[in-house]
């Protein structure tokens, strides 16, 4: 076993999870964007993701396979963000949707990211150095600073619907809608401009877990079925697990073993 975080762990996990839930469903869940039904072998790209998804979390809980997993991951996810969420940026470029969905994607990205940093195999180290070690958790922390602020923005344009999401037992719901718009927009800066990055990192990504815990998996436990529930709950726990991998990017380094 290679496991070098919890974070690494829960990661893998989900991704486990997530390619036996798309194998079984026949569907992408807004973990991956969704491929358009006129896209040509649309059903084959679908397992294909599953399939993928599901490797590569097994690969990453074995050290010898860990590197190639982390590396068919990361390009997983860029490919997908080149083909279905690069289009909606210059389709509908003012949309908020549009910047909701590149963050999510971009935080996942990041998660890959420092994953491949860390377990780059030599030809990587070799011809893709630009992509490992420290330069690639560069990188991975870079996607993750400008991802926290559409999420930072997005408090603001849709805060009706955020405040609604914010448990009943808790009092002043508009407050607290503001209070995490802000710190995203915060950990975002921080992040990008290196001042204090390590603990904006580190307290975004227990932002998103406690977003998970106190609002996601509570309806679950209620017993709900709603598809759209389920899936962003997925979507939840995998942000959390990625943005808590660039938290430890800069406890563990380039080299954690």
């Amino acid at each position: 076993m290679g496991v070098r975080s919890v974070g690494h762990a829960v990661f893998a996990a989900t991704m486990i999870a997530l390619g036996i839930l798309i194998l079984i469903k026949g569907d992408v869940t807004t973990v991956w964007p969704p491929a358009p039904r006129g896209v040509p072998a649309r059903e084959l790209l679908v397992h294909l993701s599953g399939i993928i998804s599901l490797a590569c979390g097994i690969g990453l809980l074995w050290q010898r396979a860990a590197g190639l997993a982390a590396r068919v991951l990361l390009a997983s996810f860029l490919l997908w963000f080149l083909l279905f969420r690069a289009r909606d940026i210059f389709r509908a470029p003012t949309a908020q949707d549009t910047w909701s969905g590149y963050g999510e994607t971009a935080v996942m990205m990041a998660g890959a990211w420092v994953l491949y940093a860390w377990f780059a195999a030599e030809w990587d180290r070799q011809r893709l150095g630009f992509a490992t070690g420290e330069k690639g958790l560069g990188i991975a922390r870079v996607l993750y600073g400008l991802a926290m602020i559409p999420f930072g923005v997005a408090h603001f344009t849709y805060l009706k619907e955020t405040a609604g999401l914010v448990p009943a037992w808790l009092p002043w719901h508009l407050v607290w809608a503001y209070f995490f718009g802000c710190t995203f927009l915060a950990a975002g800066v921080a992040v990008l401009t290196r001042v204090y990055a390590r603990l904006a990192a580190s307290l975004s990504a227990v932002q998103i877990g406690m977003f998970t815990v106190l609002v996601w998996v509570p309806i679950v436990a209620a017993g709900s079925r709603n598809a759209f529930v389920w899936s962003e709950t997925f979507l939840s726990v995998t942000l959390t697990a990625a943005a808590w991998l660039v938290a430890d990017s800069y406890r563990l380094g380039p080299d954690p073993s």
